[in-house]
């Protein structure tokens, strides 16, 4: 029988060898990055990107289902009302702050899947390493998508100071 199980143990390692021996002598197959460009697989999961729809208008209503979906919770919403002289998206509200805290994502792709207006995405971006935790909280600026050339950016009014009434 102990040789039964010598001979069974010695066959597993030269089958294993055998393998090894074949792959060692096959060319290698690497990427050229930074050189060249990255292929990621269409699924991939990247740094969040903030669409806008085909009007230029912000996609995202603040209706903070993507902030209630995180387990992480390292999604911050401020939400502001559009008005007639400021429109930002196409729905009642817009968010004035979109903050994601990737020192806390998980990249788990809930906030994607909750959002009713198809607003948040995952992107490509995978080079989010850094030295420096505070520069790993992205905000709307660093996310949402810029304007197509010929886009008209959303108008924002600008606020009348308190004392320009003269009193």
């Amino acid at each position: 029988m102990k040789i039964q199980e010598i001979l069974g143990s010695a066959a597993a390692i030269a089958k294993g060898m055998s393998i090894t021996l074949r792959e060692m002598f096959q060319p290698t197959i690497t990427e050229d990055y930074p050189d060249g460009p990255a292929q990621f697989q269409e699924r991939f999961r990247g740094k969040h990107v903030l669409q806008r729809d085909e009007n230029g208008m912000e996609k995202c209503v603040a209706c903070f289902l993507c902030a209630a979906a995180c387990p992480s919770d390292c999604i911050y919403i401020e939400a502001a009302e559009n008005t007639e002289k400021t429109r930002i998206s196409g729905g009642e509200r817009y968010a004035t702050v979109y903050n994601i805290d990737y020192n806390r994502c998980i990249f788990c792709g809930y906030c994607v899947e909750a959002c009713p207006t198809d607003a948040i995405t995952h992107g490509h971006g995978f080079e989010l390493a850094s030295y420096n935790t505070s520069t790993l909280v992205m905000r709307k600026e660093d996310m949402l998508v810029p304007l197509e050339p010929g886009m008209k950016a959303p108008v924002i009014a600008a606020p009348v100071p308190a004392s320009a009434g003269g009193h």
